[in-house]
Parts: structure tokens; C-alpha cells; sequence
């Protein structure tokens, strides 16, 4: 192996020791297949079931400030082209120990992802074969994904490319017949027609009133996990000061088109009381529309779609680790790159290697469902931290650097006022779920990370000072 790969020492320094093979379309459908996560799909009938046609709003709600976050993040990012991840001007503007905490905690967001991502593409692949073992088709999804992310950065973004192509197809295929059913006033065999009527009932906005609105905050952060994406692919990404920005400026689009579009055809075609929290509303309007093969079309399209999910979790788990590695948070190992590939081969295997053992959690907890919702809970709360983060990063970029600010082709809107605001909505959804038993257990558990992370910094600190006593 120690022919096979190069330390970042024995390369130029930065962003140059990672190949630049991501071209304009590979950047915008990751970003397109960032936006549309594996909880659209999974989880949109339990949502919709529990906060009525007030998801429409939720989902509003949390796209906008999922979009601060962005316009925050391309600023820094632009701010110097040197920049790897949101981990590196982290490291600038909020110190080592903040970089070492947001850099693990999203490789460690990343690797829940990945774990819950595998488990639901286990249960699809049940649909057709159903006496093969879940964990075993776990593991083969996830070893799949690693042989995407191993030869090349450009394998990853044409097998990501149309693994999101796939997905938008579907969503809009779905719109168009949403539409067009209501367009002929489509009247279904309980005796519902589909009508734009079924979105103003007012009954059914808060049909379980505040706390069912606020239920759904979780799954819609959890579906926007990834939206991020653009952020660690920058470095290896041809011209970023040009694709960046309209990468991030269309996100405002992808989600109308892809949350609010998709969920308003399936309310307006079905009518909130007959949403079922166990189905796909998916799977329920194509049948409606008389698709014989629509839950195995569905059941394809969303194979697919958790496949994107673990195939982008895992590349921004290689490359955060890399970042760690480089700025030395993490062991030199994890800088390694593959000679002729530019892969980060070691963080790569690591990733995986934890990934698996988190498959193992199918044996204590063998219910897809719930092990599903345990951990997107966990990946929600690690992710809206990661999230703070570069907001906290941004501010600190405003006070120190107010020049680069000022010299900026593109700022954040509302700038420092705009930042507040979204960390005060983003705290709003950590503390909301308090309220539900399921995101509960996952919220008291989640500190272990962090006091696990303080331990791990103290005894990486007191090892340094030893050294470098040792040294004089």
C-alpha cells in the first residue's frame, strides 16, 4: 500500500492535493440530490399524517434557513479559494478545538446517515427479494457505495448524477400526474375528486394541533441533511467561484419544486384524512392514477434515492476526514491520497469499517422503522449543529475580516441580522424535540458524543505539551 498512495506532505499543499474532476452538471445534481433526501420518501406520510397541510409550511420554513446556511457557507468559501470543507474556515475564524469538534461531529453525522440509509435500501430490496437477510443487503449496498467512491472523484459524480437524475425524474413525474388529475377533477373509487380544495380546509392544517406541526421539523431537517454537499466538493470542483453560487442560489427553486409541489399534488389528489402514515403517498397517487407497477416503481425510485444519500454520506465522510488529517485533528493515515485516483483511500476504509458496525444495530434493534427513526434523529441534531457552526463562523469571518466582506461578489443576504435569526430557529427545532418520545431518547443521548469528542481533545492536547517538553 505504500506504493499505491502519497501523504498531503509529499504533494502541494490545500485544495490541490485533491483532482478538480467535478464539472458543472456532477455539482449541480449533488446539490439537486443533497435537497432530496431519503426522508422525502420515507418518512413524507408519517409527516403529513401528523401535521396536516401544515407541512407545506415546514417545509418552507426549514428550506429558506437551510438556505441562510448555504449563502453563509459559499461566502466564506469564496472568501478564499484554498478552503477544502466549512471545516477549514472554521478552523480561521472559530479556532482548532471548534474545527476538531464540527469536523467530526459531521463525519459522525454523515456515518448515522449512511447507517440508516443502508438499513431502508436493505428493506427495499426485501420488496423483491424477501428471504434475503436485511443485514446482508445492507452491507451489500454499502460495499457497492465504497467501490463507487474508490477509483475516482469522477465515478462518484457521474454514479451520483444519475442516481439524483432518477430521483427528479420521479418527483416530477409525480407532479404531472398530481396536476393533471386535478386538472380533470379526477374523482377516486371512495368518491374523492381530486381538487386544490383539499389544501385550504382548515380542519386540516393543524389537524393535531401545534405540537403535530412542530413533530414534523425533525424528518423535514433530516431530509435536507446533504444540502451541504456543495460545500465539501468545492475542492474538487472546475471553476467554484462560478458553479458555487448558482449551485446554491437554485436552492430556493429545488425546493418548491421538489418538497411543496410534490407534497401539495399528493394532499390536493388524496385529501389529508386518507394519508397514510405507513404507505408512501407516493405508491397511493400513482395507483390512483391507474400505475399497476406503482408501488414497484416507487419502491425503485426510493432504493435509489437512499443509494444516493449513503453513496454522498460516504464521500463527505472520506473528505472530512482528509480535511481533519491535513489540518492535523485527525491521524496523518486519513491524508493519505491514492497515487493515480487522488482518493482518500484510508479515510475511505475507516468510514466504511464504522458504517458496518453500525449495520450490526439490525440484530438489537431489527425494526427498519424504528432503528430509521433513532438514528435520522441523531443525524438531524448533528447536522443542525454542523449547520450553527458555519453560521457562528460566519459571524466571527464578519467581525475579523470586514475587508474579504467587502470585496465579496457574493453575500449573504441580510448579512449578520439574517445569521442571528436562523441560529435562533435552528436552536427552536433542537428544543422542540423534547416533545416526542422517539426524537427524545435520541436528543438525551446525543451529548455522549460531545463529552466523548472533550475527552479525546484533552488527551490529544496533554499529549502535544508532553511533546513538546519532551522536545526541549
Amino acid at each position: 500500500m505504500a506504493n499505491t498512495v502519497k501523504t498531503s506532505a509529499e504533494q502541494s499543499a490545500g485544495a490541490q492535493t485533491l483532482h478538480r474532476g467535478l464539472g458543472k452538471r456532477h455539482v449541480q445534481l449533488i446539490a439537486i440530490g443533497g435537497a432530496i433526501g431519503t426522508g422525502l420518501f420515507m418518512g413524507t406520510g408519517k409527516t403529513i399524517a401528523v401535521s396536516g397541510t401544515s407541512i407545506i409550511l415546514t417545509y418552507l420554513l426549514i428550506g429558506f434557513f437551510a438556505f441562510m446556511v448555504m449563502r453563509a457557507m459559499g461566502e466564506l468559501l469564496l472568501s478564499k479559494l484554498d478552503y477544502r470543507t466549512f471545516a477549514d474556515f472554521v478552523a480561521d475564524y472559530l479556532g482548532e478545538k471548534a474545527s476538531y469538534f464540527l469536523g467530526w461531529t459531521y463525519w459522525m453525522s454523515w456515518v448515522v446517515s449512511c447507517i440508516a440509509d443502508v438499513v431502508v435500501c436493505g428493506g427495499y430490496i426485501q420488496y423483491w427479494y424477501p428471504d434475503v437477510s436485511l443485514w446482508f443487503t445492507a452491507l451489500f449496498i454499502l460495499g457497492l457505495m465504497c467501490l463507487c467512491n474508490f477509483f475516482s472523484v469522477r465515478l462518484f459524480g457521474e454514479t451520483e448524477f444519475w442516481f439524483a437524475m432518477i430521483k427528479v425524474v420521479a418527483i416530477v413525474a409525480l407532479i404531472i400526474v398530481g396536476i393533471g388529475m386535478v386538472a380533470v377533477s379526477w374523482t377516486s373509487p371512495d368518491g374523492v375528486t381530486a381538487s386544490v380544495r383539499h389544501l385550504t380546509e382548515p380542519e386540516f392544517f393543524l389537524p393535531n394541533g401545534v405540537f403535530g406541526f412542530l413533530a414534523g421539523f425533525q424528518i423535514a431537517i433530516f431530509s435536507f441533511t446533504g444540502i451541504e454537499l456543495v460545500g465539501t466538493v468545492t475542492a474538487e470542483t472546475k471553476e467554484p467561484e462560478k458553479i458555487l453560487p448558482k449551485s446554491i442560489n437554485s436552492i430556493p427553486i429545488r425546493v418548491i419544486i421538489f418538497y411543496v409541489l410534490s407534497m401539495m399534488c399528493i394532499i390536493a389528489v388524496t385529501s389529508w384524512p386518507r394519508i397514510s402514515a405507513e404507505v408512501s403517498p407516493f405508491v397511493t397517487l400513482f395507483a390512483l392514477a391507474g400505475l399497476p407497477a406503482a408501488a414497484a416503481v416507487i419502491n425503485f425510485v426510493a432504493l435509489t434515492s437512499a443509494m444516493s444519500s449513503a453513496n454522498s454520506g460516504l464521500y463527505a465522510c472520506t473528505r472530512m476526514l482528509y480535511g481533519l488529517s491535513t489540518e492535523k485533528l485527525a491521524h496523518g493515515w486519513f491524508g493519505r491520497l491514492s497515487a493515480n485516483s487522488a482518493i482518500p483511500v484510508f479515510s475511505l476504509i475507516f468510514s466504511v469499517v464504522c458504517m458496518a458496525s453500525g449495520v450490526l444495530l439490525l440484530f438489537i434493534i431489527p425494526d427498519v422503522m424504528k432503528l430509521f427513526t433513532i438514528v435520522s434523529t441523531v443525524a438531524a441534531i448533528m447536522v443542525v449543529y454542523s449547520w450553527c457552526m458555519i453560521l457562528l463562523a460566519y459571524l466571527a469571518y464578519r467581525k475579523k475580516r470586514p475587508d474579504l466582506h467587502e470585496k465579496s461578489i457574493y453575500k449573504m443576504p441580510m448579512g449578520i441580522p439574517m445569521t442571528w435569526f436562523t441560529l435562533i430557529f435552528f436552536a427552536f427545532t433542537v428544543v422542540i424535540m423534547i416533545f416526542d418520545y422517539d426524537t427524545r431518547v435520541s436528543l438525551y443521548g446525543t451529548p455522549i458524543w460531545f463529552v466523548i469528542l472533550e475527552v479525546l481533545w484533552r488527551i490529544r492536547k496533554k499529549r502535544q505539551q508532553q511533546k513538546i517538553a519532551v522536545s526541549q
